[in-house]
């Protein structure tokens, strides 16, 4: 029998898609036993999120499992950082859960906190307020220091000119927020005349 260049291709193909075959069928069952029992992510739903450190924006995947935290990772199909996370990104994890070092167990963040902390004047302790308390606060604050600071008329080359600005209050909007959340941000400023308006995304 002569062997020709195609008929030897044509053998190796098929040796080669047989033993494909063989160790896919013998090599599977055992690849999922033992994956399905230690898999940390059995049984978790994935949450796309952003990153809370820069402005950056980076996605990051967030496994869940009956409303806990398991695993956090970065978003292959992010367009921003295409799955990778930089240090302070890849520790977001530990802003609600840490390893206990003694243990080695994953336990919630005992530092992480949930609710506003205040610390008054002259005091060298903080204390938590409730939420409805530190909108109050704010609110007041700001209402304060805006009423001390505003400057409604201003003399400009011997005329008096309605300028309505307030001096005593500066914005610094976040790297997070959409375009629609900084348009509003930008219009209560704008509100309240506030003229020192900077915004962290441009770094």
């Amino acid at each position: 029998m002569e062997l020709t260049r195609r008929g030897f291709f044509k053998g190796i193909g098929a040796a080669f898609a047989a033993t494909m075959a063989y160790e896919m069928t013998t090599a599977a069952p055992a690849l999922a036993a033992q994956v399905s029992g230690d898999w940390k992510l059995v049984n978790t739903e994935e949450r796309s999120n952003i990153c809370c450190y820069c402005a950056g924006g980076c996605g990051s995947l967030c496994s869940v499992r009956d409303g806990e935290l398991i695993h956090l990772e970065g978003d292959p199909d992010h367009p921003i950082n295409k799955g990778g996370l930089c240090p302070k990104g890849a520790t977001m994890f530990q802003l609600r859960n840490v390893v206990d070092p003694k243990t080695r167990e994953i336990i919630k963040n005992p530092d992480r906190r949930t609710k506003p902390m205040v610390r008054r004047p002259y005091s060298t302790e903080w204390e938590e307020i409730s939420w409805e308390d530190a909108i109050k606060e704010i609110a007041r604050r700001v209402k304060d220091t805006r009423d001390a600071t505003f400057i409604e008329k201003e003399e400009v080359n011997g005329e008096m000119l309605t300028v309505n600005r307030c001096e005593g209050i500066a914005s610094l909007g976040g790297s997070q927020e959409n375009s629609e959340e900084e348009y509003l941000i930008l219009k209560a400023m704008r509100a309240f005349g506030v003229v020192g308006i900077d915004n962290q995304a441009r770094v």
